[in-house]
């Protein structure tokens, strides 16, 4: 009986079915079934990458801390020169012949700071960084630093990895496409784990690994509890990964610009024109205008009025960046870069002639949806909360990869012992004509809205059904010949 049991449950029978009446099987299990297979088998290669090289970006940040020690922190004496100083500092060791684009001071005793510059020499959103010591003015490194973030050059090439490759643009569509295809998976496994417990007669805990199984089915019992166990983790980072994605980011950023969810930012435009807006706005590495007029050269005694005009605002942590006007008529920015728990991203614009507040955000008065989607992307970069953080995204991405092992293993244990095929065959075809019209106009439907929204993932889905159809036509004519 239990044999029996087992190949019912395999075939997506209904339990309870008398010997001797024809099953009725349901086609919906057989549908997640076939989806989550394909996916699985053509993508699970860019998901493992994916995870691999966010498990390691997991841990840049104590890597960083190490290589780079001498470059971001000093030692302790108990007294700091004058900001203006430390900038001088920077100028006379980079010979004036460079523009600053950016000044963090050192939020922390102990702690560098960094003045950062333009240099056309790198690439986009990267500066040059000087780092110093704020005891003595005394130059401790001088390294390329990527991103709002900061990021030195190991921890970048890291980051890049998990981006696109160091491919470009081009690679980015391996990270989009992993992204999209972990959401869906993770759904139609969980569809299946829903649907095996409804068919089962037994009581065993299907949230734990059948340690009592051999063979296939003890791989299938660790890769479907694995599955459960990851399933919120897996969402998570394939919703904030479609966030920064190439296509399907866009077209988030787009609805998120209509229903008014964009994160706020000041306005910089003092001449009574427009500014640039948005989340990333002021954020590239070049600090270079866009055809206007430059602004003059600030004094390093200018970083150090502006800062103190935005302590007595709303900035008030350590992390803070001071960015001078990029053109004539622009404002200067210092804004708060705390992105660990509790956010602190208050920004003020100032005239730098008068040194007037023109413009402030609080973070407390942002949108619930740019809230969220702060707190979003920086739980995935690990540095909402810190370590545990990282530790939990290592552990996640760890999990991703056992699942999808355990996964590719299963498929070749259920390759038939005979008969050459190195590798089991995939589920059952012609599913949808044993469902229902509407599921079928409905199932269409659903595919053709999440292809419009993810470009990418409606492309390898259409990929997916042609190749199908012409295995299965193909199969079919093998068996009449």
């Amino acid at each position: 009986m239990t044999r029996l049991h087992d190949r019912q449950d395999a075939r997506g029978a209904d339990a309870g079915t008398p010997a001797g009446v024809p099953r009725r099987r349901s086609w919906f299990p057989s549908f997640l079934l076939r989806l989550h297979f394909y996916a699985a088998i053509f993508v699970g290669p860019f998901i493992l990458v994916a995870a691999g090289s966010g498990a390691l970006y997991a841990l840049a940040p104590q890597l960083e801390q190490m290589v780079y020690a001498q470059q971001l922190h000093a030692p302790v004496r108990g007294h700091t020169v004058p900001l203006a100083e430390q900038i001088a500092a920077s100028e006379a060791f980079v010979g004036g012949s460079e523009t600053i684009v950016a000044v963090r001071p050192a939020p922390r005793p102990g702690d560098t700071t960094r003045v950062m510059y333009a240099d056309g020499r790198l690439g986009e959103s990267e500066t040059r960084a000087i780092f110093i010591d704020p005891s003595t003015a005394e130059i401790r490194g001088d390294l390329t630093a990527y991103g709002t973030s900061g990021a030195l050059p190991i921890r970048t090439w890291i980051d890049q990895l998990h981006r696109n490759l160091h491919l470009g643009d081009a690679g980015r569509l391996y990270s989009e496409l992993a992204a999209s295809w972990l959401g869906i998976i993770a759904l139609a496994g969980l569809g299946l784990w829903i649907a095996r417990i409804r068919r089962s007669r037994s009581k065993r805990d299907f949230l734990r690994p059948n340690r009592s199984a051999r063979g296939y089915r003890r791989i299938f019992s660790w890769h479907a509890s694995t599955g459960v166990w990851l399933l919120i983790g897996a969402l998570f980072l394939s919703a904030t990964g479609i966030s920064w994605s190439q296509w399907g980011g866009g077209n988030f950023s787009t609805l998120r610009q209509a229903f008014d969810w964009s994160t706020p930012s000041v306005q910089t435009d003092i001449s009574g024109g427009s500014s640039p807006s948005g989340e990333h706005a002021g954020h590239g590495g070049g600090g270079a205008s866009d055809g206007g007029t430059p602004a003059p050269a600030p004094s390093p005694e200018d970083f150090e009025r502006a800062l103190a005009v935005a302590r007595g605002v709303n900035v008030n942590t350590g992390l803070v960046e001071i960015r001078p006007p990029a053109e004539a008529g622009s404002a200067w920015v210092v804004q708060e870069i705390q992105r660990s728990f509790p956010t602190e991203v208050d920004a003020v614009a100032i005239d730098g002639a008068t040194m007037q507040v023109t413009d402030r955000t609080d973070f407390s008065e942002f949108p619930l949806a740019a809230k969220l989607t702060r707190w979003g992307i920086d739980t995935h970069m690990g540095s909402m909360f810190g370590l545990p953080n990282q530790l939990a995204l290592f552990v996640l991405a760890a999990g991703i990869i056992a699942m999808i092992i355990f996964g590719y293993l299963m498929w070749w244990k259920r390759r038939p012992t005979g008969g050459g095929r190195l590798v089991g065959k995939p589920p059952a075809s012609q599913v949808l004509a044993r469902a229902p019209w509407w599921a079928v106009l409905a199932i269409l439907a659903g595919g053709l809205v999440i292809g419009l929204f993810l470009p990418l993932l409606g492309l390898s889905l259409a990929a997916f059904v042609v190749t199908d159809v012409l295995v299965g036509e193909f199969q079919r004519r093998a068996t009449r010949a």
